[in-house]
């Protein structure tokens, strides 16, 4: 439970550590480096309970969401499907690490990518309905900035991962 709420925060401090993308209304953050850290390191269930609690600090109005926002509304805006993809994409890489270990780099990188894809997926359908785009803008708007900096998470959370254990 320690370990949860040591995530949660480590995800509120990496929603400061933006990077604003001047086509996009999703800036970079560092969230997903930690969403990917809690799912592997933390497992399915513990995992998932610290992005969800992460979610919840953000909604109950503390400035946790990426630049300091907060609230029920961001849910419904266009990085909404980012943070609900956060849960889906935790457990996914959690139940992967539980079933097939942690211990190997080379599955973490697919799990961790099958964790982004999952974010990925669902933000991209948000943003699409928000600001009715087509699917290709989405995807050029809502995930081809961001693919050399989630290369370098899901490599640096992979090695971090499959040597520290919790």
């Amino acid at each position: 439970m320690v370990f949860a709420a040591m995530f949660a925060s480590m995800m509120a401090v990496g929603a400061y550590i933006k990077i604003p993308v001047p086509v996009s209304p999703v800036p970079i953050t560092l969230q997903t480096l930690f969403i990917l850290l809690a799912g592997a390191m933390l497992g399915a269930r513990w995992g998932t309970i610290s992005v969800i609690v992460y979610l919840l600090l953000g909604i109950a109005g503390l400035p946790v969401f990426s630049g300091g926002s907060s609230g029920l509304g961001m849910f419904f805006g266009p990085t909404g499907g980012y943070l609900l993809g956060f849960v889906f994409g935790a457990f996914v890489i959690g139940l992967l690490c539980d079933r097939y270990g942690k211990d190997k780099v080379h599955f973490n990188i697919l799990f961790m990518l099958a964790g982004i894809f999952i974010i990925y997926s669902l933000g991209i359908f948000q943003l699409m309905n928000i600001a009715s785009l087509s699917f290709p803008e989405a995807v050029v708007l809502g995930l081809v900035p961001y693919i050399p900096g989630d290369i370098l998470k899901v490599l640096a959370s992979s090695i971090i991962a499959s040597r520290y254990s919790i």
